[in-house]
């Protein structure tokens, strides 16, 4: 399914999402990210906070909603995002990482293969990964396809 059909499919159900399409794919692991995104134990992600600042994009908003693309560019599910919040690398919580719903979902991993993530991007653009570095934290759930009890 395309992100357009999906967005339509979901509009149905919920006319105030509007036409603006917003839609991606986790940057590592698309595929396996989103299956566990669609089975409920992901609901949260990170990002590197000094991509946005490079790109001057906005960090996600509270009340949007994201089409979740696999590594082929095909919509998954749609998600709302529930929580967004800015802190640097160290004082990311055993509880957010949990959430990620990556690996055995402990802080130590979640610290190990962030840190590989945001190292590598970061020295794409020029910039160098630090404990204080920023780090965009959202929290959402997922909205469409309805789980069926």
């Amino acid at each position: 399914m395309t992100p357009k059909e999906m967005w339509q499919a979901y509009k149905k159900i919920n006319p105030e999402i509007g036409d603006e399409i917003n839609a991606w794919a986790f940057g590592t692991l698309a595929d396996q990210l989103a299956d566990l995104v669609l089975r409920g134990e992901k609901t949260a992600t990170a990002s590197a906070y000094e991509l946005y600042k490079l790109e001057n994009e906005p960090v996600p908003q509270v009340g949007s909603f994201d089409v979740i693309l696999d590594s082929q560019g095909r919509a998954v599910c749609i998600i709302e995002v529930t929580k967004v919040s800015v802190l640097p690398f160290n004082e990311v919580s055993a509880e957010h990482a949990f959430k990620e719903g990556e690996g055995d979902k402990s802080l130590a991993y979640w610290q190990q293969v962030h840190q590989e993530l945001f190292t590598k991007w970061l020295a794409e653009v020029g910039l160098e990964f630090s404990q204080e570095s920023g780090v965009v934290l959202e929290e959402f759930h997922k909205v469409y396809p309805v789980s069926k009890i």
